[in-house]
């Protein structure tokens, strides 16, 4: 790791190969800094009124490639505004409404937009989200700043 990233320390155990290709590491440990809580993202307006009004989302597109990109859009501000970087995210809770058709264009949308950082993670699909019955993804992310 390097310097700016030694808070964190991606741990391995038994049977992991470097030849694995997937989208999470089974645990890191945090040696120092602050933790930050992202509530759930959406492809949807992060502000937004409650109860929830339709014709806020309907600008949201349809297919997961629009809403991930706008998603992964939202997860960057809630992370700078709270003094963290992407590799700064140790744990993804990844909600999902079609997992089969979408998980791997979310995938190898989060593998780019990582740029090589692999956080913890859980996937899991739900009948639907509460924020719109078109959103087909939801992340709540952990993540460690660096002291300071």
């Amino acid at each position: 790791m390097s310097s700016s990233e030694e808070h964190l320390e991606v741990v391995h155990h038994e049977g992991w190969s470097p030849d694995i290709k997937q989208v999470y590491v089974p645990a890191i440990r945090v040696s120092q800094g602050r933790t930050v809580y992202v509530s759930g993202i959406t492809a949807a307006p992060p502000y937004h009124d409650h109860p929830h009004r339709p014709e806020q989302f309907e600008a949201v597109p349809q297919d997961i490639a629009g809403q991930v990109e706008l998603l992964f859009q939202h997860l960057d501000l809630a992370l700078a505004a709270a003094g963290c970087r992407r590799q700064d995210v140790v744990r993804m809770d990844r909600f999902f409404t079609h997992v089969r058709e979408d998980q791997d264009v979310v995938n190898a949308y989060q593998g780019a937009w990582f740029g090589g950082h692999i956080p913890t993670s859980t996937s899991v699909e739900v009948v639907s989200l509460a924020t719109d019955p078109r959103l087909r993804l939801e992340i709540a992310v952990i993540a460690v700043a660096p002291p300071g």
